[in-house]
Formats: C-alpha cells, structure tokens, sequence
C-alpha cells in the first residue's frame, strides 16, 4: 500500500512557474520538478478544493498551467472537521491568522488521515516550531499530525 501524499498549492506553483533568478528557488523548483517526474508515482497523491481555489487564482495563463499539472490528482473534499480544526488551530495562535488557507491545508491533511503534507511554504507549514504546535494540538483531540515535508525530504531512497 502507498502512502498518501497531501500536495499543498506551492509545490503545484514551483512545479509550472518560469525558472527562478533566485538560486535557492531555482534549486526547489528543479527538485520538484524531478520528485514530480520520478517519486511522486510511489505515493497517493491528493489536492483538495482549496489547493484548486488557490492554484485558479492569478493570472490566467499561469493559473492554467497550474490547473493542468493537478488534473490527475484526486480532490479531496474540506470535511467539517477540517474547518473546525483549522479554526482551532488559529484561535491558539499555532498560526498567525493571516495564515488562514495554510492552517486549512494542515487541518483538511491531518483530518483526512494523510501519511505526509508536501509543500514548499517553510513560513507557515513546514516550519519546524510551528509544526510542534500543530502536532499538540493534534494530539489533544486525538488526531496525527501528517508528517509535514518538502519534496526533497519526501526523496525515498532505493532499498
């Protein structure tokens, strides 16, 4: 059985966006772009509404490329659960509350029972302290937290 794989919006970004300048963004979008090509087959592998309503958003043209690279992904729908949690989350402050569709990515990954939420956005989510918030709360109403990830931490190596 493969592990599921909650793709959050900035790994879809990376993936299609135009070369980065930048080194440091050039290299993640090269490492997407190659755990895209290569790794993602080894996991299920889920979006959810929000991810699409984010990735639809901006210009339109960039907007579809981001649209087309997801077409194959299941959509998972936002539980109830995951707006409860997600309002928990920012009630406790474990995120600021600008932050809001990022504590909805973490709440709809950890209430779907993900094995691991993959993103590029190391501010809000894949932040080691605020991971540590998340996880307690988590813990307090009996929920896991997924293990939360670049693609370049979710590089399985060959066994």
């Amino acid at each position: 059985m493969k592990a599921s794989v909650y793709i959050e919006t900035s790994v879809i970004s990376y993936l299609v966006s135009q070369p980065s300048r930048d080194l440091i963004v050039a290299g993640h979008q090269q490492i997407t772009h190659e755990w895209w090509a290569h790794r993602r087959q080894r996991f299920d592998c889920f979006i959810s509404e929000a991810v699409r309503k984010e990735a639809e958003a901006g210009e339109p043209v960039e907007a579809q490329k981001r649209i087309d690279a997801m077409r194959d992904l299941a959509i998972l729908e936002v539980p109830d659960a995951a707006l409860d949690l997600a309002r928990h989350f920012l009630d406790r402050r474990a995120l600021p509350f600008q932050s809001a569709t990022d504590a909805l990515h973490v709440a709809i990954a950890t209430t779907t029972a993900m094995d691991f939420l993959v993103t590029w956005n190391c501010t809000h989510i894949a932040n080691a302290q605020i991971e540590k918030k998340l996880a307690d709360l988590c813990r307090v109403r009996g929920m896991n937290l997924p293990i939360i990830c670049t693609p370049e931490q979710l590089w399985e190596t060959e066994s």
